[in-house]
């Protein structure tokens, strides 16, 4: 595959109580639909991809080295408990340059329960973007390197074409991989894989006097800090189940997820989620329903007054976050007591409006403390509520004295131009299903650099069209 060797998997030293062998079911005709220059030559991979690589990534042919394995794992999902579930799509074939590499669509493993472990193409474009969008964010996320398409048929509310994103991340554990052995009162298995967690990706760990403890206040730090990130960028990840959780804080599982367009607080992106559970507005509230989960897999090995301890930290934790986030995003670099009101105000101003989240603070970004900022007012129907909160915001800045350029420099690196909205992900699905692929390449090369000017690409930074509102995405995406 490389000149460093595909190793194999790390959890595969914990013994077959953990995964199962598995094998990939070949498509036909795979081509290459996008490939991550970039990350592939970090993992020490051709800046092209080969054909062996493209048989290989499509699950057509082992690549050298690799011995496939789906993981086992339980979960949470929409708040009840599921049992077991596991890589029902995905298959982990190794390791490369300390990096995981799976295979999600590439055909049935034990755990997809009657389903066809195939993903079409349609929401493999979609994780493929959005893996790579969030990570030029700066967002921590799972990595996508391959997309591979075929014409293989697959049946989802209409009948689709298969697609194999190769995915890559240091490590693809996740809350659930702890609940299945706790409900299983299976305490020693338990207690190996926490042993491996710490030993493999929370080195620092070891030395503590109570190293459950520490990880368990690790993740929910970690957790705290990636739903700050969310929220800061409109992201609305849309099942937020524990499986769908990773224990190295990573945004993990692109399903139905979506960025907000007008702000509000009640999105829900997912057609699925009849009662709202994972709207963007709820989705710090879930993160601690799941750390509570993951906290509660871990008592056999901890005090429940430590378990209880670690998750008291996480509204603390996820405050301080997110107030420093959206003082970078204002521009402000001095905590003060009347932070909250100033960023709640502005909340209520957006909602009231449904003003368009990126559109409104990449404008901000450009704020004149002593100019009347006319293109920021009229991005509100409240021009009066408007001139309200500018009038104290401007206050605020004079108080820090920030020079203007230094400041409006500072908030263009923090506010983003360009998103990975529904429409643009549309139009790049459409002309992929017409073997059209440049759309993808341009969008993820845009998305890669998404606090840059690019004026090329001006349009794709606009509101999106009317037709964008019909769109929907579920489960199945």
């Amino acid at each position: 595959m490389s000149a460093t060797p595909l190793l194999p998997a790390g959890l595969r030293r914990l013994g077959p109580a953990f995964f199962s062998e598995v094998q990939p079911e070949p498509v036909r005709s795979p081509q290459m639909a996008a490939w991550n220059a970039e990350l592939a030559e970090q993992l020490g991979l051709p800046a092209q991809p080969t054909e062996a690589l493209c048989v290989g990534l499509a699950g057509n042919a082992l690549l050298s080295e690799a011995a496939p394995i789906a993981s086992v794992y339980a979960g949470h999902q929409f708040g009840v408990w599921a049992g077991q579930l596991g890589d029902g799509r995905a298959m982990l074939l190794g390791e490369l340059a300390g990096q995981e590499i799976q295979l999600k669509g590439a055909g049935q493993t034990p755990y997809s329960r009657r389903a066809d472990g195939r993903a079409v193409l349609r929401s493999s474009i979609r994780e493929y973007l959005c893996s790579e969008a969030m990570h030029g964010l700066g967002i921590p996320t799972t990595r996508a390197l391959a997309l591979v398409a075929s014409p293989e048929p697959v049946w989802r509310e209409t009948l689709e074409t298969a697609a194999i994103v190769t995915r890559v991340a240091p490590s693809f554990l996740r809350f659930g991989h702890f609940e299945h052995f706790y409900y299983r009162q299976d305490h020693t298995a338990l207690r190996a894989l926490v042993d491996y967690a710490i030993a493999r990706y929370f080195p620092h760990l070891q030395g503590e006097a109570h190293p459950y403890q520490a990880l368990l206040d690790e993740v929910v730090e970690r957790t705290a800090e990636l739903i700050a990130d969310w929220q800061a960028v409109g992201f609305c990840h849309g099942v937020m189940n524990t499986d769908n959780m990773s224990l190295l804080g990573l945004t993990i599982d692109y399903g139905p997820f979506g960025f907000l367009d007008g702000f509000d607080a009640g999105h829900v992106c997912n057609h699925s989620d009849h009662q709202g559970r994972y709207a963007y507005g709820q989705q710090p509230e879930v993160g601690l329903f799941n750390l509570n989960c993951l906290a509660q897999a871990l008592l056999p090995l901890l005090e429940r007054e430590e378990a209880i301890a670690a998750l008291k930290r996480y509204q603390g934790d996820f405050e301080a976050a997110l107030a420093e986030r959206f003082r970078a995003k204002l521009g402000l670099v001095v905590e003060d007591a009347d932070d909250w009101q100033l960023f709640t105000r502005l909340f209520d101003l957006l909602q009231s409006g449904k003003t368009d989240w990126t559109i409104f603070w990449r404008a901000l970004s450009r704020f004149d403390s002593q100019g009347l900022n006319a293109p920021i007012r009229d991005l509100f129907v409240d021009r009066p509520a408007f001139d309200a909160w500018a009038w104290d915001y401007k206050a605020r800045l004079a108080a820090e004295g920030r020079p203007q350029a230094e400041r409006q420099a500072a908030m263009l690196a923090v506010n983003p131009k360009y998103i990975l909205r529904n429409h643009l992900a549309e139009q790049a699905i459409r002309a992929a299903k017409d073997g059209d692929f440049s759309e993808i390449s341009r969008l993820q090369a845009l998305l890669a650099r998404p606090f840059d000017e690019h004026p090329a690409f001006e349009a794709y930074a606009g509101l999106p069209p009317d037709w964008a509102s019909t769109l929907s995405v579920s489960c199945s995406s």
